[in-house]
């Protein structure tokens, strides 16, 4: 028995997360430590994503949601940009059809900002024949960034009920990851402790966990003890308990 399985064994289906958000970083210092180029460490960062995710189906995950690119992310170097633009092209047509046989739904969230309306439309065309799947939710965040998906999601509201008294519900009805229940859980490797920017208004209760293990040797050991971790929380919401 694997380490992985002895440590599934130990999982609590009435605890599990309904969803599970993971802030990937260290792709670059991974690389660094590596003495390759920054690129090969997102290579290797997208070997880790295809475990994962592979993971996440195993022990019957319902979503999960991985932070890919963010709005911030078009301030790195041009070479670096477009590598991570092809990286994300190439990894879904390369992968699609796997996860499309395994009942995985995919996703794109993000801002059609700065997105070139052609790269989108190939982007959401690969993913479309997951779209009616039912298994795993899994949703790429990709040129996403949380508060321009509030301001977006506002400003949709404003368009169509002018002068209308925004709720709380109206928001999250016009966010990104509008019909997807806010992520109970939210991991983020490489020893920073922060969102940076992801899933802002969805993670208002979400618990935390963190790891300095660079993304690049973050394990599918690693995730199920983060999840071990989270079962072991009292989740109080604002209530006394």
């Amino acid at each position: 028995m694997t380490e992985f399985e002895r440590l599934t064994k130990q999982l609590d289906p009435k605890k599990m997360p309904q969803h599970v958000g993971i802030i990937m970083d260290g792709n670059g210092r991974w690389a660094k430590q590596h003495l390759v180029q920054r690129l090969s460490g997102h290579l290797k960062g997208r070997e880790v994503v295809r475990d994962i995710v592979v993971a996440s189906d195993d022990i019957g995950l319902k979503c999960l949601t991985i932070y890919a690119f963010s709005t911030e992310n078009w301030r790195r170097s041009t070479l670096e940009v477009k590598g991570l633009l092809k990286l994300n092209m190439e990894s879904i047509k390369s992968n699609i059809d796997e996860l499309h046989g395994n009942n995985i739904q995919v996703r794109y969230l993000g801002s059609k900002t700065r997105l070139d309306p052609d790269y989108e439309r190939k982007m959401n065309e690969v993913c479309k024949k997951t779209w009616k799947n039912t298994g795993l939710k899994f949703n790429i965040a990709f040129n996403y960034g949380g508060r321009q998906e509030i301001v977006e999601a506002v400003n949709e509201i404003v368009s169509e009920s002018p002068g209308t008294q925004i709720t709380e519900e109206m928001i999250a009805d016009h966010l990104y990851s509008k019909g997807l229940p806010d992520p109970d859980l939210i991991i983020r490797t490489s020893g920073e402790l922060r969102l940076s920017n992801f899933l802002l208004w969805q993670s208002a209760y979400s618990e935390l966990w963190f790891t300095s293990t660079l993304w690049p040797d973050f394990t599918r050991v690693d995730f199920v003890n983060a999840i071990l971790d989270f079962q072991k929380r009292n989740r109080k919401f604002g209530a006394v308990k």
